[in-house]
């Protein structure tokens, strides 16, 4: 996911009742907790409300909160705060809860605080409401959630492992999980101090966390060649064999259910023009932005090939086919190749985020495949991608997104591609689309889902409001005291329970 950034704010340091083992020098006493393990990214989370933009996403990737269901490693949605759910009638489920979790404050979790957050993050993030409608949860005893979806679904296991749906109880405070680790500082999008949620399983063992985020993934390189991070996460391919032949660092790359996109704003000219986007969509050359960012695969569409819902065919690159769309929508080419219409030439501005690397690499690359069909290019690098994606003053915007965060295909395509999606940033509104996305959201047999997933991303590829790109390979330097670490969920579960971290 990418995430929601604003201008660092500080926050003042929050008090726990309990928590870290004390470290009193005056009195002689040495506490034998493990030292503070220091992790690099490009992003750190905006807040601590889950029902703000991204940031579900943000504190479950950052070891703070949990959901009540989540994709384990091998890809498979199993319980995490809930020991199971049945189905109980057409739009009704229950849900049972594990016995004797806390949240980090204490308190138990209940059935009765938990549906009372969902509730919150139903009303206020339109993501939460993507997949079934808007979500209603209801306490029948302590550890019984009924659950009422909008629409009928028989795949409310995966829509609650989806990214909007942390689990948190709201107190006075603040909101309080049920991770591994918990907040005991933070400088809104720059760094957080995380120490051991004292009342989750195993916490005793756990080091601090010191969560920072650098400028560029060149500074995050440079800081694990020094020793400033023991955990880099995506480092950027220019940097690796330099980085690899650092003594005491080790580099795992490992394949990710992301993928690269570049979303084309259908409300504004050229772009309003089906035959521009398609022509786009067309002078892309794919395997030439995997060299260029050196790993990954040419997407086939929206998911991953690990997926069984996702394409088989390469997206097509055909620079003949896209300069006849160009001609046939009345952009001839001018004497310095830049085409032109009414004396107007054909120029768009190619906008990319520095969080994500790989995209600023592509510029240059995209810049070059698009000027090769005359189109004339500038690009831009922005510090606030989701505003500017919401703010609709873009034309084309690449874009880094994990697309099946749950497993499934009708989070991404309800969210980003319906026509009352919540992150529809393209501004594209397709009927039949919705259409097959409604019938996608009543059937529950996986293949017929993954024909329905083909069936919508044909009407996506004839109409282009979003041309998908690759599928990346992304790489995480770690020092020696994290050698053992084994990157998994793409960026969903980057701190875990199960942080393998050497005295």
């Amino acid at each position: 996911m990418t995430p929601t950034f604003r201008r660092p704010v500080i926050r003042a340091a929050r008090l726990f009742a309990s928590g870290l083992a004390a470290l009193a020098i005056g009195a002689g006493v040495v506490s034998a907790q493990p030292a503070e393990i220091v992790v690099g990214k490009t992003f750190v989370t905006a807040g601590d409300d889950p029902a703000r933009g991204s940031n579900g996403w943000a504190l479950v990737s950052h070891g703070v909160a949990e959901q009540l269901f989540m994709v384990d490693e091998t890809g498979r949605v199993t319980p995490r705060l809930a020991a199971g759910a049945e189905r109980s009638g057409d739009r009704t489920w229950r849900v049972t809860l594990r016995d004797g979790r806390r949240f980090s404050d204490g308190s138990t979790v209940t059935a009765e605080a938990v549906a009372e957050g969902l509730n919150r993050s139903a009303a206020e993030n339109g993501a939460a409401r993507a997949s079934a409608g808007r979500l209603a949860f209801t306490a029948e005893d302590a550890r019984t959630l009924r659950v009422e979806t909008e629409r009928p679904t028989p795949i409310l296991p995966s829509i609650l492992a989806e990214w909007p749906m942390a689990v948190y109880r709201q107190t006075a405070a603040g909101p309080v999980f049920t991770g591994p680790w918990r907040i005991a500082a933070m400088t809104a999008g720059s760094e957080l101090r995380l120490e051991p949620n004292a009342h989750a399983e195993g916490a005793a063992g756990r080091a601090p966390i010191r969560l920072r985020r650098f400028p560029d993934a060149g500074a995050l390189a440079l800081a694990l060649e020094s020793g400033e991070v023991d955990l880099a996460f995506n480092l950027p391919p220019a940097a690796l064999e330099r980085v690899s032949r650092r003594p005491g660092v080790t580099v795992r790359s490992f394949p990710v259910a992301y993928q690269y996109m570049a979303w084309m704003n259908t409300t504004r000219a050229p772009l309003d023009d089906v035959r521009v986007r398609r022509a786009i969509d067309l002078a892309f050359d794919r395997t030439q932005i995997a060299r260029a960012v050196r790993g990954g695969e040419p997407a086939t569409g929206a998911f991953a090939a690990q997926f069984p819902f996702a394409g088989t065919d390469p997206r097509p690159h055909d620079p003949a086919a896209a300069a006849r769309l160009l001609d046939e929508a009345g952009w001839t080419p001018g004497p310095d190749g830049i085409r032109r219409r009414d004396g107007r030439p054909l120029r768009l501005v190619v906008q990319a985020y520095p969080q994500r690397p790989d995209l600023v690499t592509m510029q240059p690359v995209v810049r070059a495949q698009f000027r090769a069909i005359g189109i004339d290019v500038e690009t831009r690098v922005s510090e606030q991608p989701n505003d500017l994606a919401r703010s609709g003053d873009f034309d084309v915007l690449l874009w880094a997104q994990h697309t099946a965060p749950a497993g499934d295909p009708g989070f991404f395509l309800s969210v980003f591609l319906r026509s009352d999606g919540a992150n529809n940033f393209a501004r594209w509104r397709s009927p039949a689309f919705d259409a097959v996305l409604d019938r996608m959201a009543a059937e529950a047999d996986g293949e017929v889902r993954a024909r329905l997933a083909h069936e919508a991303e044909a009407i996506v590829f004839a109409d282009a409001p979003v041309a998908h790109l690759l599928t990346p390979v992304w790489h995480v330097g770690l020092s020696a005291r994290l050698a053992d670490y084994r990157p998994w969920g793409s960026d969903y579960y980057v701190i875990r329970a199960d942080l393998p971290a050497r005295p």
